[in-house]
């Protein structure tokens, strides 16, 4: 199987995808096009944004405004489509709690105006009811996570805070989160069954809240992510 025969191959098998390549490079309008006729009707992109929305915040106005007109521009094939399940803003661990940054995510509404925006923070000094009543006040929805159980990461909450609940599985590699010579070492990581069925009760209760859930695995190594999400699909009563 050719790489560009990967993405038809999935979308047999699961009905949404989380791309994540939007972070790293800036998408263009004929990638996004391309990715929406490989997919059948009905399927569903969520899609990450580009690190100059979420990493560079310190961007002169006029500068932030084009990275956004650009991700705008290219995404708009997928809008058109009904393609686009929401955007992810994920943000870095030092993206802390401080007023300017509250005041940033607060603008994302404005930024991408009509879509709908997930958030997910690293840092756990936003675990906080004035956290998600923000997200709540904006429109916005929060990205529950899995992850390392380490100092200063945010923990597994179960929290929606619009009509659209999300959840990312990192992997819970403690020992290469921080320490590692690529990124990519961080995820590699494969979820045991009881691990999974330990999220299943809330996972249940959000997708009871909540008009669209979304599940992902992030670990994604060596086919690990896919077994995964086959696996939290049996444990759902999916498959």
């Amino acid at each position: 199987m050719t790489d560009g025969d990967m993405l038809a191959y999935y979308a047999t098998r699961f009905r949404t995808v989380e791309l994540n390549f939007t972070y790293y490079q800036m998408p263009g309008v004929r990638a996004i096009e391309g990715l929406c006729r490989k997919t059948p009707e009905g399927f569903t992109f969520c899609v990450k944004a580009h690190s100059s929305m979420t990493h560079k915040t310190a961007n002169d106005e006029s500068q932030l405004r084009q990275d956004f007109d650009r991700f705008r521009a290219a995404m708009q094939p997928m809008v058109d489509q009904g393609k686009l399940g929401c955007v992810l803003c994920q943000f870095p661990w030092g993206f802390k709690r401080r007023a300017e940054n509250e005041a940033y995510v607060q603008r994302l509404p404005e930024l991408l105006p009509g879509w709908p925006v997930v958030v997910e923070f690293r840092n756990v000094e936003w675990v906080s009811h004035t956290t998600f009543d923000m997200l709540k006040s904006a429109g916005l929805g929060f990205c529950c996570v899995d992850e390392p159980r380490l100092r200063g990461l945010f923990p597994p909450l179960a929290v929606y805070t619009s009509p659209l609940a999300y959840v990312r599985f990192h992997g819970r590699n403690a020992k290469s989160w921080w320490n590692h010579t690529e990124a990519s070492e961080r995820y590699n990581y494969m979820y045991t069954r009881d691990e999974l069925t330990d999220w299943v009760p809330k996972i249940q209760d959000l997708d009871c809240n909540a008009e669209h859930t979304f599940v992902f695995f992030n670990n994604c190594h060596a086919g690990q992510a896919a077994t995964n999400a086959e696996m939290m699909e049996s444990l759902l009563g999916l498959v």
